[in-house]
């Protein structure tokens, strides 16, 4: 009995580990790229464990535990006291300096008034003044002399800089204006001096040329706090300072720390638990990335792991200050729109769980809203296919966690409870603001980062099936015959692919060039041989011959480089063709020399890695005996020639790393031969009149 329960149990693990193996092979990874996420991935636990390596082993609010007497008497600075005083002093002290740029601004105007005053004369009719002007000030404007008029100018520049180097406040009365530019244009007489005053009180009104300057507002601060004199505890020698069991006070912790008696020391238990936590953290994440994207290359893991140290950062830097919505929305979405919705999903998990401050100092709520709002930016990027449609969401992501922290608001005004939630509108629209700028700017450098990471989204993906791009255009004039073999293998292999669910996209575009290393030779092959003549059977030798086609999959990659094509598009040229065998050449090869070397009639490889590319190697069998198939030929016989092609690739062992199942290929099968029905419908004929004779 022992015995059967336990061969049970290996059984039932065995088929878990086959649930949980991906279904295609991993990518290869070398020692190298390996070390190196291995050291990256220590880097995030080092940042994510940092705050243990300096951490005081007292702080305030924690249990005391042991008692603690003041060895002599001492006065020690209230810290807590002294922030709040600080904070207080510096919502109300500001330190205002005249802005020269400001001033200028308003000299400019000056000068604009002036000169719409100058184009009124010598008749105001018809004219706009910038002023109202009185009958007197009209006649006063015509009959004045050019030189009169520019020492009038130069006195009213004169007045407004005086006026100006004192500061001007936005909020000033029109009336108290006219009265400052009285006095400063006192010397002159009426009407210049009405007029002037008039004029400079209309410049200066709803204008500031005062800025508030950082450095002496919080030197001010300071001053104030001296004056006020520092909050100060005074403490006697033998004064009980904790009391074992007791929380630590911020007085308590201040007079402790005071004394020596606050270890700075590392606590290294629990720096190697959190450090052993935060490499297991990241590590499970780059192989659950890998387990659902098995192409996945090394400088994509490190993307992922390089905008998670990025983001642990962040939160060491800003502590309790950071904004979740910031630092987890954003980059979600550009790992799931480059690696796909789990791996999205799987770095946010990482960045929530690897939280380096304690969640005390963070509300729970924003925390939670943030990994809603980014959980679904990483569901919603794998369905957006354009750029147009990643804008959208860049808009409406702000705009739904804006509507979700406002509803959190608004239940805060009712009910009284404090949910962690930013405390008026203004912050909710800055908060959303940031994090809709930070979306789109993560859209404007994401062509970038897709480049230099071999990231292959969707809306890259159409973009590069785009028939009018330089390297299809070339396959399209060179090679036709090619290009239209490449579309019908198009139309079978996204049918395909839409039945058993895989990636359409990808074999779309895959298909588009997996032939495009025939433009090197392209009367070599059949389909662009339009004269019927064929140079192999003048050449006369399979062993050239199938140098010849194993060279199209080699000029294809040399292709895809020059042209920067992304991995997993380059992947589509060796793979379609696998290690299959040169039929018609080693045929030729065998009846000349029966000891011939077979594996130089057969491709290099390698063989189908993806499901993908295994549905290519199946459609590019079958097209062109599809189309051979006589029109008489019916749905079972041309099904039961599909099965053939498709069992000689399985019994080849083309098929054995695609991670396609028996059940996926039968539905495979169905839908080339559906595929197959609607390229052999028939025509209603039509009739074509006879030609009429010309008459004159």
């Amino acid at each position: 009995m022992p015995v059967l329960r336990l061969g049970r149990l290996h059984q039932l693990w065995r088929q878990l580990l086959r649930q949980e193996t991906p279904r295609q092979a991993l990518a290869s990874w070398r020692h190298q790229d390996l070390a190196a996420v291995a050291l990256v991935c220590a880097l995030v636990a080092v940042l994510s464990s940092w705050p243990w390596l300096v951490a005081p082993n007292l702080r305030p609010g924690m249990i005391a535990p042991s008692n603690n007497w003041a060895p002599k008497s001492a006065t020690v600075v209230d810290s807590e006291a002294l922030d709040q005083r600080r904070a207080q002093l510096g919502s109300r002290t500001h330190v205002q300096v005249v802005d020269r740029g400001q001033s200028l601004a308003l000299q400019q105007r000056l000068e604009r008034q002036l000169k719409e005053l100058e184009r009124l004369a010598p008749a105001t009719e018809g004219r706009l003044a910038p002023i109202e002007l009185t009958p007197q000030e009209q006649l006063w404007l015509n009959a004045l002399p050019a030189a009169d008029r520019r020492r009038w100018e130069q006195a009213l520049h004169g007045a407004t800089e005086r006026m100006l180097s004192q500061g001007v406040v936005a909020s000033l009365a029109r009336r108290q204006l006219e009265q400052a530019a009285l006095l400063q244009l006192a010397p002159l007489g009426e009407p210049a001096r009405g007029l002037g005053a008039k004029l400079l009180a209309n410049t200066l009104q709803g204008a500031s040329n005062l800025r508030i300057d950082a450095a002496l507002s919080q030197q001010l601060i300071e001053e104030a706090l001296t004056q006020q004199g520092l909050p100060l505890i005074h403490v006697k020698k033998g004064d009980q300072i904790t009391r074992r069991g007791e929380p630590i006070s911020s007085q308590s912790f201040d007079v402790l720390d005071y004394f020596g008696l606050v270890n700075r020391r590392p606590l290294l238990r629990a720096w190697l638990a959190h450090f052993t936590e935060a490499l297991a953290v990241s590590a499970v994440m780059v192989l659950m990335i890998r387990r659902w994207r098995a192409s996945l290359e090394p400088r994509q893991a490190l993307l992922a792991l390089a905008m998670l140290l990025v983001v642990q950062a962040l939160k060491l830097w800003l502590g309790v200050a950071v904004n979740p919505l910031v630092v987890l929305v954003a980059p979600t979405l550009l790992v799931a729109q480059g690696l796909g919705t789990a791996s999205g999903l799987a770095w946010l998990a990482a960045a929530s769980l690897l939280w380096p401050v304690p969640y005390g100092g963070l509300s729970e709520t924003r925390l939670l809203i943030a990994a809603v709002v980014a959980a679904a930016a990483a569901i919603l990027a794998g369905r957006q296919r354009s750029r147009a449609q990643l804008l959208q969401l860049a808009v409406l992501l702000p705009g739904g966690a804006l509507i979700l922290e406002w509803l959190l608001l608004q239940s805060t005004v009712l009910t009284g409870r404090n949910l962690g939630v930013p405390n008026s509108v203004s912050e909710l629209l800055g908060e959303a603001v940031l994090v809709g700028g930070l979306l789109m700017a993560g859209l404007l450098v994401a062509p970038l980062v897709e480049s230099f990471f071999g990231l292959l989204t969707r809306a890259r993906l159409l973009e590069l099936a785009d028939h009018e791009l330089p390297l299809l255009r070339r396959l399209s004039c060179e090679a036709p015959g090619t290009f239209e073999h490449t579309l019908m293998i198009c139309g079978l292999a996204e049918e395909g692919a839409r039945a058993i669910h895989a990636d359409v996209d990808l074999i779309r575009t895959g298909a588009l060039y997996h032939d495009v290393g025939k433009m090197h030779a392209p009367q070599w092959f059949i389909e662009n041989q339009a004269d019927g003549l064929n140079p192999h059977e003048a050449l006369d030798d399979p062993y050239a011959s199938a140098a010849i086609l194993q060279a199209h999959v080699d000029e294809g990659l040399k292709l895809a480089r020059r042209y920067h094509l992304p991995r997993p598009l380059a992947d589509f040229i060796p793979e379609h063709q696998g290690t299959l065998k040169m039929g018609y050449f080693l045929h030729q090869a065998r009846e000349r020399d029966p000891d011939f070397d077979e594996s130089r009639f057969r491709y290099r490889g390698p063989t189908p890695r993806s499901r993908e590319t295994g549905i290519l190697m199946l459609a590019d069998g079958c097209e062109a005996a599809l189309r051979s198939l006589p029109p008489d030929t019916s749905e079972l016989q041309a099904g039961e020639m599909v099965r053939r092609i498709v069992d000689a690739r399985q019994n080849d062992g083309q098929l054995a790393a695609s991670g396609l199942s028996r059940g996926e290929l039968e539905i495979l099968i169905r839908s080339f031969v559906g595929v197959w029905k609607r390229m052999r419908h028939r025509r209603i004929p039509y009739p074509i009149p006879a030609k009429k004779a010309f008459s004159a």
